[in-house]
């Protein structure tokens, strides 16, 4: 079973239009942190993944899986 950590990063803060450095700054993190958690280099913290979701105020759920996310677009996400 893979320890790897799915994330939606990128994509929240694509939506709010901010860089990796000003959401580094935000939570007290060096700014490659936020490049190698959204490459999935790199798997948060519990306290860490905890910060980045309420720093977007969404659940946790919404920004890290164990699974993939699907992609947008997909004809599955309607189902």
């Amino acid at each position: 079973m893979s320890e790897h950590v799915h994330n939606r990063i990128a994509m929240l803060r694509a939506e709010r239009g901010i860089s990796r450095r000003q959401l580094a700054e935000a939570l007290g993190v060096h700014y490659q942190t936020i490049g190698y958690l959204e490459r999935g280099e790199f798997s948060p913290s519990l306290h860490l993944a905890l910060r980045i979701a309420r720093h977007f105020e969404v659940p946790v759920e919404v920004v890290f899986s164990t699974e993939p996310f699907p992609r947008l677009g997909d004809p599955a996400r309607s189902a």
